[in-house]
Formats: C-alpha cells, sequence, structure tokens
C-alpha cells in the first residue's frame, strides 16, 4: 500500500524525490503520513482539498482488502 501511495503522490508533485511516506498502524486504522516539498504542498492537496480526498478514497478502497480502515494524512 505504501508504493501505492508513493507512486500517486510522485506522479503529483514537480519533485519525486522530496516525497516519503511513513505508516502509523493503530488498533483500527492504518495512517499513511505524506511529506512533500513546501512548494509542492498545494498540488498534492488540491483545490479545496479535492486531490487530497480522491487520494484518501483510492486508499480507502484499496484497503477494503484487508478488512482494515486506512487513511492519508498529509504533513507538512
Amino acid at each position: 500500500m505504501v508504493e501505492l501511495v508513493e507512486y500517486m503522490v510522485k506522479a503529483l508533485v514537480d519533485d519525486p524525490e522530496a516525497v516519503s511516506v511513513s505508516v502509523v498502524e493503530g488498533d483500527a486504522v492504518t495512517i499513511y503520513e505524506v511529506s512533500v516539498a513546501s512548494g509542492d504542498m498545494g498540488k498534492v492537496i488540491g483545490r479545496h482539498g479535492r486531490i487530497a480526498n480522491a487520494l484518501r478514497n483510492v486508499v480507502k478502497a484499496a484497503a477494503m482488502k484487508s478488512d482494515r480502515r486506512a487513511t492519508v494524512e498529509i504533513v507538512s
């Protein structure tokens, strides 16, 4: 799943080398924390958060196979 998140985010940004994804495992949910360069933050979030919500929806749908909840958080 980390590879999926990295692939999607790297396709959006100008500096793909600055993308890093870390995983935080919880009891019922897995959180994927995405960190990008400061200049690419707006590209990952999108207007009114549309791209960020689309990333979250794809990750949630992919996580349904493993019967776990998952979400994406964009950290600065």
